[in-house]
This record gives structure tokens, C-alpha cells and sequence, in this order.
């Protein structure tokens, strides 16, 4: 039993004071007011107190990849950091499936600490496999030719990719590059079929982001990526992308893109924005060239992803990269950051994006997300209100996951490991 914090419970209702969470195992059987809760439990119960402190549901990273290439070491590292910062599930959006669906089932089980990890498997045309990704990927194997990988062609029997794709323990499948819109809807509607959902990019090349969205899918990723509604040039494929018109979304209202919320708003289409990478050392690249592009592109998915906010579209919170093994808070901190300070979401806008809609994101918004009787007991407890700055996440005291407690003082402890040595090489969209 936890008792005497102000819950925000991720549901859309204010905080609660002097609020009690009552947990059994790996389940939440009661939250409710200290006084009534206290009353009805046995007197051996045992309690935490937590006076003063804040209560969040764990939090959830909708953009992640923790084996390209495979390094066990450094992902159980960055899976520890997430952990001991609040950080209960993640969505890890295609990787090298044998090691990633290994780290989740030692993560689920206790056997490392980490967040739940929910797993894509990835399809693609044929054209996206000379990606130098895809073979560190499937190392041993062919790149397109494994359940984790798959290439897609006119000629596919996607019945029996979606069943392969399933059988790696995928939580979904994600729809990356060089595939058209027909291309797309078949994929979703089988695996939508077989009663697995599908994430996309933004824009599939040549399926455009209406197209993508059209499709069906659950999800789409990248905010970047839907400049690329209405373009005048084609959008052959993911290797030729046209030249994105920065000019054309300055003043942040763009009209097509609002025709394009309305619909994703109405579909119910979550945006993984990954908002903020573009800010991330990863992304901010050698020499003034590199730099320029990347100040654009974040500008860029500042606008876009507060015209979607305001258009009423569900938003996410995914990364697409990581920071430096010696920070010790995730990348995940810098991107909810980002979405007060660059996009007009507030801070309990943004709690609500990175727990209820990060479980929609991820198809387990039944078991997590919020704090309720029926759930996981996935929370996160603060010494500061998170309501008053987003900052004070830094606050963090004790991560519940599964109802396993992981004290942010083991985390800090001089000789703890944490975080992931900085990528060589990052590129857009991953």
C-alpha cells in the first residue's frame, strides 16, 4: 500500500490529494481517499508513505531502439536508465528481433531491471534492404528474408508474413519505406486480420501520409515526415526524398495538414511525434550545413506537432535516440521538454501523452497508462510536481513497475551503470 500522495492518474481528471494505491503483485486492486482505503485493509499490510511526495503513471517511451546493432550490454544499460527514471514500457520499433524479444522477456520477468518492451516486426519493399540497418539487424541472415524483416512485393502472401512476423512475439508490425498506398492497406487490413495493429511512418514513399493514414493504420511516426502532404514532387522512394519547403510552414498553419488532423483525429491515428530528436547530439551532425538542417527540421516538427496538439490529434512520446551514457535521465525527459517548450502542450498535456496515449500507442492501453484498480501497478513517485514543471520529473524517487520497486538511490549510487554510449551514426526516421 502507498498512501498519502497527490495522484495524477493519467485519466484526464485533476490530482487527487492524500490519495492511497493499494497493489497486489503485479496489479493495482484499489486507489481511492487515505482515510477510506486505510480502513479496509487488514492491519499486516504494508505501507509506504508517501506525504508530500507526486504520484504519475510510469511513463512510456513510443519511439525506441535497443538493437541496431545488437549490444547486449548497452541496452540492458539504456533499459536500467529508463527504469530507475519512471520509465515502465517502451515501444522498440523494429531491431534485431532474436536479441530484442530475449531483453523483453528477461525485463517482464524480473530477470534485469527494465521497462516492458512491446516489439515490432518490420515490412518494407524490397529497395529499403540495401540499408546498411537492416544487415546489422540480421547479421548471419539475409536482410528482407527474416521474420523480423520482412520485404514485401506485389507477389507476397502477406497472410503468411503477417503469421511469420507474429510468430517472433511481435506487439505489432511496422510499415517502413518504399511500399505504395495499396501496398500499405493490404498490409494493415491483414494484419488488423490476424488482430495485430500496425505502425507506420509518416510517409511510406511513395504512400503518402494521407495514404498511410487511410490505410488504416494504428499509428504513424515522425512529424517530419508529413511535410511531405501535398508535395508537388513525387515521392518515389524513401532513398530520393523530395526537398522538404520549410517556407511553406512557417507561420504553423498549414491547410492541408489540417484537413490531415481532422481525418487522424477522427480515425483516431496516434502521432508518434519524436519531436524533439532533432535537438539530440545524434542528429545535430558534423560542420554548419548539418547543423542548419537540423535547427530546420526541429523549427519544422515544432510547428507540426503544435498544429496537430491544437488540431486535437493524440500525440506520443517517442525518442528515436538516446543521450550520453554519463546523463543520468533518459532521452525521453529532453522530448517531453520539448513538447511544453516548443509545442504548446502544457505539462499535464504532455503526462497525458506520455502515459495513457503511449499505451494506446502501443495496443496495451487496457493494462497500463493510467493508475487504476485493474491495471499494472506501473508508477512513478516524485519529491516535486511534475504539474508545475515538467522538469521536476528529475525529482524522481522510486519507479513501481510491475509492482517491483526500483529506488532511484541504487540508480545513483557511485559505481551504478546507467545509459548508452552515443550513436555513430543517426539518421532520419529510423
Amino acid at each position: 500500500m502507498y498512501r498519502g500522495a497527490t495522484l495524477f492518474d493519467g485519466s484526464g481528471g485533476p490530482p487527487r490529494p492524500s490519495t492511497t494505491i493499494v497493489t497486489d503483485g503485479a496489479w493495482i486492486r484499489a486507489v481511492g481517499d487515505d482515510a477510506e482505503i486505510t480502513s479496509e485493509l487488514p492491519a499486516d499490510a504494508e505501507v509506504f508513505d508517501l506525504d508530500g511526495c507526486f504520484v504519475i503513471p510510469g511513463l512510456i517511451d513510443s519511439h525506441q531502439h535497443i538493437a541496431t546493432p545488437p549490444d547486449r550490454p548497452a541496452a540492458e544499460a539504456v533499459l536500467r536508465r529508463l527504469v530507475y527514471s519512471g520509465v515502465t514500457a517502451i515501444r522498440d520499433m523494429a531491431d534485431d528481433l532474436r536479441q530484442v524479444g530475449d531483453l523483453a522477456r528477461a525485463t517482464l520477468v524480473g530477470e534485469i531491471p527494465g521497462p516492458d518492451i512491446r516489439y515490432a516486426a518490420l515490412m518494407a519493399g524490397p529497395g529499403f534492404f540495401d540499408d546498411p540497418r537492416t544487415h546489422q539487424v540480421s547479421q548471419g541472415e539475409t536482410p528482407g528474408a527474416v521474420p523480423w524483416m520482412q520485404a514485401v512485393t506485389d507477389d507476397t502472401d502477406l497472410r503468411l508474413a503477417v503469421a511469420v512476423a507474429r510468430g517472433t512475439h511481435a506487439a505489432a508490425i511496422k510499415v517502413y519505406a518504399d511500399l505504395d498506398a495499396a501496398a500499405v492497406t493490404a498490409i494493415t487490413a491483414e494484419a488488423h486480420r490476424q488482430g495485430i495493429p500496425v505502425w507506420a511512418h509518416a510517409t511510406v514513399f511513395p504512400a503518402s501520409p494521407r495514404q498511410v493514414v487511410t490505410a488504416g493504420v494504428d499509428s504513424v511516426s515522425h512529424v517530419t515526415l508529413l511535410a511531405f502532404e501535398g508535395t508537388d514532387k513525387p515521392l518515389t522512394s524513401y532513398r530520393t526524398k523530395p526537398p522538404v519547403d520549410y517556407e511553406r510552414f512557417a507561420d504553423g498553419d498549414d491547410p492541408l495538414l489540417a484537413d490531415l488532423f481532422a481525418l487522424m483525429r477522427r480515425r483516431g491515428t496516434v502521432l508518434d511525434a519524436t519531436a524533439g530528436m532533432w535537438r539530440s547530439d545524434a542528429l545535430a551532425g558534423d560542420g554548419p550545413e548539418a547543423a542548419a538542417r537540423a535547427r530546420a527540421n526541429s523549427e519544422l516538427a515544432a510547428r507540426l506537432t503544435a498544429q496537430a496538439h491544437r488540431a486535437g490529434v493524440d500525440i506520443s512520446t517517442g525518442t528515436d535516440y538516446e543521450t550520453d551514457a554519463e546523463d543520468p535521465f533518459p532521452a525521453l525527459y529532453e522530448e517531453l521538454a520539448f513538447l511544453v517548450d516548443h509545442c504548446g502542450m502544457s505539462p499535464a498535456q504532455v503526462l497525458r501523452s506520455a502515459t495513457l496515449i503511449g499505451a494506446r500507442s502501443a495496443g496495451a492501453e487496457a493494462v497500463m497508462g493510467s493508475v487504476e484498480p485493474g491495471k499494472l501497478a506501473n508508477f512513478a513517485v516524485l519529491r516535486d510536481d511534475p504539474l508545475r514543471s515538467i522538469d521536476h520529473l528529475r525529482s524522481v524517487t522510486l519507479t513501481v513497475k510491475r509492482g517491483r520497486r526500483f529506488a532511484r538511490s541504487e540508480f545513483d549510487r557511485p559505481g551504478s551503470a546507467a545509459g548508452q554510449p552515443r550513436r555513430d551514426e543517426a539518421e532520419e526516421g529510423r
